[in-house]
């Protein structure tokens, strides 16, 4: 009978060695990340330290006016063999003299000071024929005025005079807010709003996409393949299409001309007609089947309508921008709500072909979709599979052709074989054998797909800190908080889709097959299901979402990103640490304000 093998007696060993090999791990560590403890004992790095904290520790909160004293002091560097006679001070006014009297380079003098304002402290500077100002250091007078100090002359030799000068700066007058203060404030506002706009963008763009990142969502999705590659080919076209119409559009409001009563009359009478088309194309009830000539004239009314839609959004578009450019002056101080008005006719107008786009793009998913089906119901067999191999084959070599079209976008070969005739055939041949993978009636899971392309996207980008992404911003829209509120919405599009979608997947699934039992359709399904469990975490990312932009928003101005960042940087690099304490308190009091506000938000909305 064979023994068991007793791993207790060998659990000494081995915590010994886990202990040894975490040991080796962390000294590794310290070797990668150049841990050099010399470093914090040197006298010079301490000095610098203690500067700086003491300056942190003192911020520039307010200001006075400051009466200033002066006195200064002629010398000679080297003594003049003839002897050297110092200016005599006046009785009673500030004056300087200099133990010894005249000295040589890098010689070391005493300093003292009388009549000074008591109680107050200057710089000290020597200053040399150039005029060129050197430090000497800081004086600090008594309560009566005088002060004494010894300096080390620098190495100025020259035959003319040359001057020591004290400057005394006594505060006079009430206190006022800071020049520090004051930018602080306005920078400080600019950077909660840039976080607010960023978390309101992005979470607008990410409710709706995480839906696509969302497992229990995506994983019963299926088409036909078919309808699969009908979507390869008919999204982009759809897609095209919607641009183009939204591309008519906008030259025929531009041939009616831009005049604000042209579009009065376009917003009242557009709607009208559009109202009565899409009544007439899409009736409750049909007494008997339609024809097929009358179901062409319902899908051309209805084509009609989408273009009136598109054309009536770009009269309401350039209404906002003639009302803003309107009301802007006239509102003096609240002259910014005009602007915000024009601000949204111009965003309306930039994504009225992005918008067009997607619909036609949908429009001829949802063709795709019906097309398959009815294949599947009433084609033989044989007939879906010569579809499968012929569309298939054609939708294989369009996609490579469209990736590959992408890919010489940026790297620009100018050779068609490249960017086509090769992508076309290896394309077409993948095509065709997923055609003979696939039988007619098998379903393809398109909804994981979507899924995966989708999780890949948004790790992606949560991958590019804002930091990265601002650089590009800044180049694009220039420096600015506007280029920070495009980098942060980008990058809580990708965070929160990521949250609010493994959110989704961890609903209760009762209620899901409670509603599709009743008939529902997907939206359905998703708008009486899912979004009842998911508001109250949805709220309450949205909040803490925005108190991280709030944060990273001072991080991302270090590279053009606006906010009290950009300012905070100037002073760090100006070594103005004083003023930098100050953005430093109105950061922490922002974060600490910020997170006050959103915990109450949450125990009241959540």
């Amino acid at each position: 009978m064979k023994s068991k093998f007793d791993f207790k007696k060998f659990r000494p060993v081995g915590i010994f060695l886990a202990i040894l090999a975490a040991l080796l791990i962390y000294a590794y560590g310290f070797q990668v990340t150049k841990v050099n403890l010399e470093e914090t004992r040197s006298e010079k790095r301490q000095t610098q330290l203690v500067r700086i904290i003491r300056a942190l520790a003192k911020p520039d909160l307010i200001t006075y006016d400051y009466q200033e004293t002066e006195a200064t002091f002629r010398i000679r560097i080297p003594c003049p063999p003839e002897g050297f006679q110092p200016t005599l001070p006046k009785e009673g006014a500030p004056y300087l003299k200099m133990t010894p009297a005249c000295a040589n380079p890098k010689d070391t003098i005493t300093v003292e000071g009388e009549n000074f304002p008591p109680n107050a402290s200057g710089p000290l500077y020597f200053i040399p024929p150039s005029e060129v100002t050197l430090s000497l250091g800081t004086i600090q007078t008594d309560s009566a005025g005088h002060f004494s100090m010894t300096v080390k002359l620098p190495d100025r030799p020259a035959e003319e005079d040359q001057y020591i000068r004290a400057l005394v700066k006594v505060p006079s007058g009430v206190p006022r807010a800071s020049a520090a203060l004051i930018d602080t404030w306005d920078k400080i506002v600019e950077t909660v709003f840039l976080a607010l706009l960023a978390t309101t963008l992005g979470t607008l763009l990410a409710v709706p996409l995480s839906f696509f990142a969302a497992r229990n969502l995506m994983k019963d999705v299926t088409s036909p393949f078919i309808s699969v590659a009908l979507y390869i080919l008919l999204i982009p076209l759809g897609i095209l299409a919607g641009a183009q119409i939204a591309r008519w559009a906008i030259s025929l409001r531009l041939l009616l001309g831009i005049t604000l009563w042209v579009d009065g009359i376009g917003i009242i009478v557009l709607p009208l007609a559009l109202l009565f088309l899409f009544r007439w194309s899409v009736p409750q009830t049909d007494e008997q089947k339609p024809s097929w000539k009358l179901r062409i004239a319902r899908a051309l009314a209805l084509l009609l309508a989408y273009f009136l839609g598109v054309l009536t959004l770009s009269f309401v578009s350039n209404i906002l921008i003639e009302a803003g450019n309107f009301i802007q002056p006239a509102l003096g101080s609240f002259g910014f709500i005009g602007k915000f008005v024009r601000d949204c006719g111009d965003i309306l107008g930039m994504i009225l072909t992005i918008l067009s786009a997607l619909v036609g793009g949908g429009v001829l998913l949802n063709i795709a979709n019906r097309f398959g089906e009815y294949a599947i119901r009433h084609f033989s067999f044989s007939a879906n599979r010569l579809l499968n191999l012929i569309i298939g084959t054609v939708s294989g070599a369009g996609l490579a052709v469209m990736l590959m079209a992408g890919i010489d976008w940026l790297y620009q070969f100018d050779n068609r074989w490249i960017s086509l005739y090769f992508p076309a055939g290896i394309g077409g041949l993948l095509g065709l054998l997923m055609a003979l993978r696939f039988k007619p009636r098998d379903k393809v899971g398109i909804g994981m797909v979507v899924y995966f392309i989708s999780r890949t996207i948004f790790n992606a980008l949560r991958s590019i800190e804002a930091l990265i992404m601002v650089i590009v911003f800044v180049v694009w829209v220039g420096i600015g908080p506007f280029a920070g509120v495009l980098a942060l919405s980008l990058h809580t599009i990708a965070a929160l889709a990521k949250l609010y979608s493994e959110q989704v997947e961890s609903i209760l699934p009762g209620p899901i097959e409670a509603v599709k039992a009743t008939g529902a359709n997907r939206l359905q399904t998703i708008v009486y299901a899912v979004i009842p469990q998911i508001v109250p975490p949805y709220i309450s990312f949205t909040m803490y979402r925005w108190d991280i932009n709030v944060r990273m928003s001072t991080i991302i101005g270090f590279a053009g990103g606006g906010g009290i960042g950009f300012l905070l940087i100037q002073n760090i690099n100006l070594l103005n640490y004083r003023a930098a304490s100050v953005q430093m308190i109105a950061i922490a009091l922002v974060v600490a304000s910020m997170d006050y506000l959103s915990s109450k938000l949450r125990e009241n909305m959540v």
